[in-house]
């Protein structure tokens, strides 16, 4: 008698068990960062940004080389105070050149920086709406430092999960084998 109601409760607290069984799954971070839509627009919004920026910082620098080059052809013909007033002058320049080139630069960079960031939020905030909708308990990441060192045969959802983001962003799909091929 005492072993079957051991029999009867054993099979309870295991009917019991694999009723509170939890849904688990992760996504690969980078991946999901690297292949959704909106960041790969950015990134491409952000290098001609900065490739055009990098073309008016070398405008600007080609003028002050023709200048200094214009100084070195006349100073055999200047006083020395006169040399000394125009090499400050051209020091002056070189360094609020400088500077400007430094603050756009740092602007950029910020600009650039803020905007990943709030992207970054959008996809965590998309993973979590996704995987209440969708019946998870835990949605893990995984990135180069490998935070997940194995996992059971399915539970990589990054593929599906950068699908609805695309999808939700208005994009095309992209998994992951396709970008592979591309690269």
């Amino acid at each position: 008698m005492k072993k079957i109601a051991l029999v009867i409760f054993g099979a309870a607290i295991l009917t019991s068990c694999n009723q509170n069984q939890e849904k688990t799954a992760y996504v690969d971070n980078t991946v999901l960062i690297q292949d959704f839509k909106e960041m790969k627009e950015t990134e491409t919004r952000f290098n001609k940004r900065s490739e055009k920026l990098q073309k008016s910082l070398d405008s600007v620098a080609r003028a002050f080389q023709a200048e200094v080059q214009d100084y070195q052809s006349q100073s055999a013909s200047m006083s020395d105070a006169q040399r000394q007033e125009k090499e400050q002058q051209l020091m002056q320049k070189q360094q609020m050149l400088s500077r400007q080139q430094q603050m756009q630069s740092g602007q950029l960079r910020e600009e650039s920086d803020k905007i990943i960031d709030s992207l970054i939020t959008k996809v965590k905030d998309f993973v979590g709406d996704y995987g209440k909708a969708n019946g998870y308990t835990y949605i893990f990441g995984s990135n180069e430092s490998a935070n997940i060192m194995y996992a059971k045969e399915g539970k990589d959802i990054t593929d599906e999960v950068l699908k609805a983001l695309n999808e939700e962003y208005g994009g095309a799909e992209t998994t992951t084998e396709e970008t592979s091929t591309e690269e």
